[in-house]
């Protein structure tokens, strides 16, 4: 300042004037930095504290079945060997119980339950492949003694297949399957009406192509003929109608039922569900809502593992059939094994052997040939998840 009281600034305090500017804006960025670090911080925390309540979610709606597994320890030296190579086998129990929110439209509760659908997945060691094989509910089979709910005990008996999970629950269906086939089953899960909906609304529907309409009171499903996406309600119906598609044979709706599952299948691995978050929890909450496990797979862990080693499997790789299977010599309503064809088909399982399936009925495989006159593997009708519904 000027001696006259002029307010000029003098040339020499230019550079520390510039100098303490400089500093300022350093430390307003800094501070700004740090806030921005802060913040990162506090998002980054906020989405580890939102996937680890998803988390816990999700792992607690996962029902546990305790009872199956106590039981099977009975049994455990009659119980058949481990697969080999480290592959698992996978038994899927749809019920046909009517308790529950939502299932009361599809018949009275009286109090019991059978398994509506019961498939046994065969995942390969390695994620190699994966086969599906549907058990009719109507196949004559020897059940064992087993404990019900009250805790007496059934007769050893030969009746239908799906009896068993009446009788004596998820246990007595693994020991008659077990018997069966003689492969171990490592673990199992059982899904009720509204689960099953409740997932196919979860992957925003499943595209089917129906040559004719279809109008099932009992199912309670009407559809026109086309192309088209099939959501929770009308999915349940396309799956457990019988008798007014094809020729109203359970054998019919199996084949309804596998490729509906491999559509279902293809549909999850190609809209990239089981790698977008955003898509995969819905998914998981439907399908963690709606099962009962054993404590092997009664964890997310155990499912996010299982779904894992799925994904890893090319849809073209995952196999869809029906055991050999032809109705019953003294019922017609009724099926029997045709063999030696089951037989074959449980002894490739067993040694975790791939499975050939070709489009088309039929129960008892072809022998393929290899060029020279010599035959090799047998080959399965069925379905892989590549074709979809829309296909073959």
């Amino acid at each position: 300042m000027r001696t006259d009281g002029s307010d000029v600034t003098d040339s020499a305090d230019t550079p520390a004037t510039e100098a303490g500017a400089e500093a300022g804006t350093g430390r307003r960025r800094r501070h700004w930095l740090r806030w921005a670090a802060l913040g990162a911080a506090i998002v980054v925390l906020a989405a580890a504290g939102v996937g680890w309540w998803a988390y816990r979610k999700l792992d607690g709606n996962i029902t546990t079945d305790t009872t199956a597994e106590a039981e099977l320890r009975k049994y455990e030296k009659e119980r058949p060997s481990p697969a080999v190579n480290a592959a698992r086998n996978i038994l899927l129990i749809g019920s046909d119980t009517r308790t529950g929110a939502g299932n009361g439209k599809y018949g009275k509760d009286e109090g019991t339950q059978r398994s509506d659908t019961t498939i046994l997945l065969h995942i390969s060691a390695e994620g190699a492949g994966a086969t599906a094989v549907s058990i009719p509910r109507d196949l004559m089979v020897r059940i064992p003694r087993c404990t019900k709910a009250d805790r007496t005990t059934t007769n050893e008996q030969f009746a239908q297949f799906n009896w068993a999970f009446e009788f004596g629950g998820t246990a007595c269906t693994i020991r008659t399957l077990e018997k069966l086939t003689k492969i171990r089953i490592d673990h199992h899960m059982v899904i009720d009406f509204r689960g099953f909906k409740k997932m196919v609304d979860a992957v925003d529907g499943v595209e089917v192509c129906l040559k004719e309409p279809i109008d099932d009171r009992d199912a309670h499903l009407k559809l026109p003929a086309g192309r088209q996406t099939l959501h929770g309600e009308q999915a349940l119906g396309f799956v457990r109608a019988r008798k007014s598609i094809g020729n109203g044979s359970d054998t019919d709706r199996m084949d309804r039922q596998q490729m509906f599952l491999g559509a279902l299948v293809n549909k999850v691995q190609s809209d990239g569900v089981l790698l977008n978050p955003t898509k995969l929890y819905p998914v998981l909450d439907a399908a963690t809502r709606s099962i009962t496990t054993d404590p092997g797979l009664d964890s997310l862990r155990d499912l996010y593992d299982l779904a894992r080693s799925m994904r890893a499997i090319p849809t073209e790789k995952v196999q869809f059939l029906t055991v050999p299977r032809r109705p019953y010599s003294y019922n017609a309503n009724r099926d029997e094994l045709v063999q030696p064809a089951a037989d074959q088909l449980f002894a490739r399982l067993r040694a975790d052997q791939p499975v050939t399936v070709h489009p088309g009925g039929g129960g008892t495989p072809e022998r393929a040939g290899d060029g020279t006159g010599a035959s090799t593997a047998p080959t399965f009708a069925g379905r892989n998840a590549a074709e979809g519904a829309c296909q073959g």
